[in-house]
């Protein structure tokens, strides 16, 4: 069991996995969050419509989910970010 590197407390990894389920292929081996601090935001990724996780001292919801994002990087060699640019 890991700490999360937020608040140091042991990661319970059953209820994390619960609550990333919307993730696509996701398991608790890809974060080092507990759930207490990460927020799970159900169809908000702008490229599938799947869930995005934000941890709890961010203020911006992410656009792409980690599964859209790492595509993206593998298909254009590029890392888009979590959000999408704001053109004027």
């Amino acid at each position: 069991m890991q700490p999360c590197q937020n608040c140091q407390a042991i990661i319970d990894e059953y209820i994390l996995d619960k609550q990333l389920e919307p993730l696509r292929g996701l398991t608790v081996d890809d974060f080092n969050l507990c759930v207490d601090c990460v927020t799970v935001v159900p169809d908000a990724c702008v490229e599938c419509g799947g869930a995005v996780y934000v941890p709890r001292n961010e203020t911006v919801t992410p656009d792409y989910c980690p599964a859209c994002r790492s595509d993206r990087i593998e298909r254009t060699g590029r890392d888009p970010g979590w959000t999408v640019e704001n053109t004027s």
